[in-house]
């Protein structure tokens, strides 16, 4: 496992109220992304249980950023 989670908390987002909990990264602790621990909106009940990674936050073995190129982006 690469990441490890903190504490629940409620977090009022986009989609509305939903109970996530932080990942770090195991290495060096950074906070990369979050997961869903519940959601308070029904139509919003699919994000149980799964993991966003900010991708900014994540680099690769080589230490390079998981970037999109931008010819990537617009396919």
């Amino acid at each position: 496992v690469n990441v490890t989670v903190g504490e629940k908390e409620n977090r009022m987002m986009i989609t509305g109220l939903h109970t996530v909990v932080d990942i770090f990264c195991v290495t060096c602790g950074s906070i990369v992304g979050w997961k869903y621990e519940a959601a308070y909106d029904k139509s919003q009940k699919y994000k149980e249980g799964k993991f966003i990674l900010e991708r900014y936050k994540v680099m690769g073995p080589d230490g390079s950023l998981y970037l999109v190129a931008q010819e990537d982006a617009e396919e």
